[in-house]
């Protein structure tokens, strides 16, 4: 029982090294040329058309968003796609301050004129004097932001703007208890996107890429903006029509659009300020996205605990036996009764048990006072609806 095999896990991207030395080399087999693996650890490589070999029981994102991973299709294998949400918060955070002091104070346009100035001009002084008025702008204190989507990421900036001296309005109607205990009180609540539009002179949006989500802010609701306003998105590319905001900045009722997604039509645009992306780029955010999904990947390969999974619900249980079984289901009913039934037929005595469900998915871990045979798995395995059966026996050590 002490001479598991290592876990080996398949890395796609460069991945934070401090993430990496949470998989410790005894136990885990970790690189880019990896077969059969165990696990995927991503960041931003393209899943959607890699053939994701049948040994892969998790795949890990080093990030907030999953978009580049085929969620659906590793749900119907039952395999739990995990992320970092909230790791690179501070990060993104403090990009939204920094896209809303470029667009009140005209900072890229400013550079623009300074980098196209002659060092050795004998009027230089003049050239600055006379250049500034062009780029004159107002301050953030005051002023109305406007916050659409309250999780780790819009609580934060919601937070920073407070202390700037901005009044902060917000809105998610799917806003979970932890984020409304870390929402400053000063924050008013909308009940929708046209009320926070209405009431904002900047907008910075903070929700995933839904089909409920996508062109959240389109050329119905983009004109109720206070004319002159910014938009400020740093969440997903798809969540405002571009089309409508191009529009708009041409008529002047859009001040500005800040983006960190650099495509298209909106590149080259005076009225657009757009990055490459840069939301998570920093050695915090990597390590720390890292971190958590190196810990959690963990977890779950060794004791098929799940947490900050996107597709499945979360499961934790400690344990209380050395012999665990952990079953993936289809969401229908007398599945806990079928997987009862079979252990018991099998003369297990079930210690502990934990069934919980996230939509069509559902999670079961199982504690066992025996060993479980390749018969009984083969019997779970064989129940219709069960997607994965994986057991997971502790080493005497753990």
């Amino acid at each position: 029982m002490a001479s598991l095999r290592p876990f080996r896990i398949l890395v796609l991207n460069q991945v934070s090294e401090v993430g990496l030395q949470r998989l410790p080399a005894g136990r885990y087999r970790v690189g880019k040329d990896v077969e059969e693996p165990d696990a995927v650890l991503v960041r931003s490589a393209d899943m959607h058309a890699m053939q994701v070999p049948a040994s892969v029981q998790a795949i890990a994102r080093a990030g907030a968003g999953t978009n580049n991973i085929p969620v659906k299709a590793m749900s119907a294998r039952g395999v739990p796609v995990f992320n970092a949400p909230g790791a690179n918060a501070n990060a993104v955070k403090e990009l939204v301050l920094s896209g809303m002091l470029m667009a009140a104070r005209n900072l890229p346009a400013a550079q623009r004129f300074v980098d196209g100035l002659d060092p050795s001009a004998a009027d230089l002084d003049r050239q600055v004097e006379e250049g500034k008025k062009a780029f004159a702008g107002f301050e953030l204190a005051g002023q109305t932001l406007g916050v659409i989507g309250l999780g780790k990421v819009g609580c934060l900036v919601a937070h920073s703007a407070l202390q700037l001296g901005m009044n902060v309005v917000g809105f998610d109607p799917e806003i979970t208890v932890d984020a409304a205990w870390s929402l400053p009180s000063q924050v008013r609540r909308a009940g929708s996107v046209p009320e926070v539009l209405r009431s904002s002179r900047f907008v910075s949006l903070h929700v995933p890429l839904l089909d409920a989500t996508r062109h959240l802010v389109n050329a119905d609701n983009l004109p109720l903006l206070k004319s002159g306003g910014v938009l400020l998105n740093f969440s997903r590319e798809g969540v405002v029509d571009d089309a409508a905001v191009l529009r708009a900045l041409d008529a002047g009722t859009l001040g500005r659009y800040v983006c960190d997604f650099p495509h298209g039509a909106i590149l080259r645009h005076p009225g657009v300020i757009a990055l490459p992306h840069l939301g998570a780029s920093t050695r915090e955010a990597e390590d720390n996205c890292a971190v958590m999904v190196a810990e959690q990947l963990r977890d779950y390969l060794e004791h098929g605990n799940v947490v900050n999974a996107v597709n499945f619900p979360g499961v934790a249980m400690a344990r209380e036996s050395r012999f665990r079984v952990a079953i993936a289901n289809a969401n229908v009913p007398n599945m806990l009764g079928q997987i009862s039934t079979a252990m018991a037929q099998a003369g297990l005595n079930i210690h502990n048990m934990v069934n919980k469900s996230r939509g069509e998915m559902a999670y079961t871990l199982v504690d066992v006072d025996s060993e479980v045979s390749a018969e009984v798995l083969a019997a779970l395995r064989a129940i219709e609806g069960v997607l994965a059966v994986r057991y997971l026996p502790a080493a005497e050590a753990d």
